[in-house]
């Protein structure tokens, strides 16, 4: 039997008025993981209340706002993240982008030192995690045209940097266009989440 992981799934779409493909997706790969006897959690970024960094030295020496404490032990609980987000203007959100930038700091996602001990001291290290991305062009083309920058720039100046790895990623493309089909896709997410990968 495989031994459960502890999953936490961070829904980085900014709109949390109604229910979009990135949460049919998200509740799909839960559901999976559930049924493997994996233990899962979810954190709605767009539901949380924090501001959005504006130095180095808040980033560095500042408190972190209190509407994220429960999602940095969130992280800290996991072994495995999911984070699921669409792409826009070519990257995350902003919002998500900001969320990361708060809840990564100092003295928990690396060395108390800053960025000068991320190299000796990753706060995350052990974890593991997978990125599903949305988009309306072909993922062939995010892949292989723009060679997938925003991810690349994701899984290794951030994820990688506090030392979550390996980390896979799942691209979701033509999403709108005729013969898209969100079942097929939430049905691959779930299989994704059985296997907790």
């Amino acid at each position: 039997m495989t031994t459960p992981t502890r999953i936490l799934i961070i829904q980085g779409h900014p709109d949390d008025s109604q229910q979009h493909l990135a949460h049919a997706l998200a509740n799909g790969y839960a559901e999976g993981a559930r049924e493997a006897g994996h233990d899962v959690r979810h954190l709605e970024v767009a539901a949380l209340d924090f501001p959005l960094l504006r130095s180095q030295r808040d980033w560095e020496h500042g408190t972190l706002p209190p509407g994220l404490a429960q999602a940095q032990a969130d992280i800290a609980w996991a072994g495995h993240l999911v984070l699921f987000f669409p792409l826009w203007l070519g990257d995350m959100p902003a919002l998500l982008k900001g969320f990361l930038e708060q809840v990564m700091r100092p003295g928990f996602a690396f060395g108390a030192d800053g960025p000068r001990t991320a190299f000796t001291h990753k706060g995350l290290s052990g974890r593991s995690a997978r990125v599903v991305v949305t988009m309306g062009m072909p993922a062939a083309v995010y892949r292989w045209y723009f060679r997938a920058h925003s991810v690349r720039s994701l899984e290794r100046n951030i994820l990688g940097f506090v030392g979550i790895g390996p980390v896979h990623e799942t691209l979701i493309g033509g999403v709108g266009s005729e013969g898209f089909s969100a079942a097929k896709e939430v049905a691959r997410l779930r299989r994704l989440g059985g296997r907790s990968a």
